[in-house]
This record gives structure tokens, sequence and C-alpha cells, in this order.
């Protein structure tokens, strides 16, 4: 049992170049002991030298056995879970009509029945203290869904909408959710989801759309791109509040893609259309 009194904060997808791996510095800036996970304790490295702060652990999201593993370790050391962070995910290009469905399986077990996987686990220990608060790490896309990225887009806006839900029903048992949407923050999805495109099939109707699939896997890491440090910071100062925001959003594209939400769809689409070049 941790005497230190010091929040306990576990965060998935932890490997340095990301978000996660940010979240878990900001965090421990903030005087938390931070359980950083992720498929490979190597990718996580640095953070090793830093035992006193950082507790590193594998974990597959999509493993009931490796989840239930890491939370009786982490419970174990520790004694509790104050914050969950649902950050680990996969980005996907490719267009709907003729993507393997297998690709859409992974993209959908990972961003949205990973993070369930973790929030079932974990909620029963925080409902017997009545205490905790859990994290999904959505996405600004899903606000105004556009072309090339649906499968991962609909796994993202189905995690709000999972997220909506989970607030109103956990607020009983003393658990707050909120919902944290990224703008257009500096990480490597953009590598390794290109990298998954790159075993695509090759394409029979959406060949001539080849350039502007390959430009949307890159669109969100452009020059204006938010620093990850910078939007680890703002959302670690949300989340830390006595009563945090339902929901944060902040980072490049934010503002722009909340008010084309609230856009006409045939003006929504003209712009996107421009801009994504389909």
């Amino acid at each position: 049992m941790d005497p230190s009194g010091k929040e306990v904060v576990l965060i998935t997808g932890c490997s340095a170049g990301g978000i996660g791996h940010a979240l878990a510095r900001a965090f421990a800036d903030n005087n938390c002991l931070v359980v950083a996970t992720s498929r490979s304790r190597g990718s996580m490295a640095d953070l090793e030298q830093d035992p006193t702060r950082f507790f590193l652990q594998e974990l597959d999201v999509l493993s009931d056995t490796s989840v239930q593993h890491v939370l009786s370790t982490v419970l174990d050391k520790y004694g509790r879970i104050d914050v969950l962070v649902n950050n680990a995910g996969v980005g996907c290009v490719a267009p709907l009509a003729e993507i393997p469905l297998s690709a859409l399986q992974h993209t959908f077990n990972t961003n949205v029945f990973g993070s369930m996987r973790l929030v079932q686990a974990v909620v029963p220990h925080m409902a017997s203290r009545r205490k905790g608060k859990i994290v999904n790490v959505g996405s600004i896309a899903a606000m105004a869904p556009g072309p090339w990225t649906g499968a991962y887009i609909a796994s993202k806006a189905a995690l709000h909408a999972l997220t909506d839900t989970l607030r109103l029903e956990l607020r009983p048992l003393g658990i707050d959710v909120i919902n944290v949407v990224p703008g257009a923050v500096r990480s490597n999805i953009a590598d390794s989801t290109m990298s998954a495109y790159n075993r695509m099939p090759e394409w029979k109707l959406y060949k001539p759309f080849e350039a502007a699939i390959r430009e949307t896997g890159y669109f969100s890491q452009g020059t204006k791109t938010t620093p990850t440090e910078e939007f680890a910071n703002k959302t670690v100062a949300a989340v830390l509040k006595k009563n945090p925001p339902a929901w944060f959003s902040y980072g490049h594209y934010s503002t722009i893609m909340a008010i084309m939400h609230h856009l006409p769809l045939f003006i929504r689409d003209f712009f996107i259309r421009i801009a994504l070049k389909c």
C-alpha cells in the first residue's frame, strides 16, 4: 500500500513519441505516481530511469488476461487506482468501401473495446472506494467526419458516445468520467498509421485517390500542430481538478472542428471535400 497519498494514475499507450508518454510525464510532474503501460516496456525505456515516479508495465488492451494481471499488480503495489487514462489507440487510413474488414475490426477492438475492457476492469475497485476518475481520449476528427479515415473516426465517435453514457452511469458510484478530445497534437501516430497503410491491398475503385489518401494520413501532423507537452500539461491540469470538466478539448483545429460540427451538412461537406481532395 502506497503511504504517500499521491494520486495513482494508470495510463495506456505510453510509447515514446506519443500523447500517452507526454501525459505520463505531466502527471508525474504534478506529484502523481504513474503506472505507464504499453505493449512493450522497451518503448518506454526512458521512464525506467525514474522508478520513484514511474512504474512500468507491459499491457495489451486486447487481452483480458493482460489487463487483469496489470490491475492486480498495481493494486498489490499501491492499493488503489485513482485515475485511469485510456489513451492506447491505433489510426487507420483506408476508403471504407475497400478496407479489409480485419483492419476495421482491429481499429474498433483497440480504440473502443480495448478502452471498455479497462473501464470494466477498474470500475469495481473505484466503486468500492466511491472515488475515481476515468479519462477516455477521443479525437476532434469525430466532430466533423471526412473521407479516408472513416474507420478511425467511427471508432472515436463510438468512444465519445460510450464516454457520455459512462459519465451518467458512473456518477452515482462516485466516479468522474472525462472525455479528452485532442485536436492536431504532435505525435508518432501518423508514422504508425502509414506503416499499417502500406500493408493494405491495392485499391481498385480508389486508386486515382492514392495521393490524397496518403496525404490524409499526415494531415494532423502539419506545421501548426500543437506540441505534445503543451497538450499534456493542459489536459492534466483539467483532469486533476476537484471537479473536472466532462469534456476537455485542446489543440490545433479544435475550435474550427467544433464550428464545423454545427454547420449545415452541405456546407461542411463542401469545405471537407476541398481540404481532403475528394
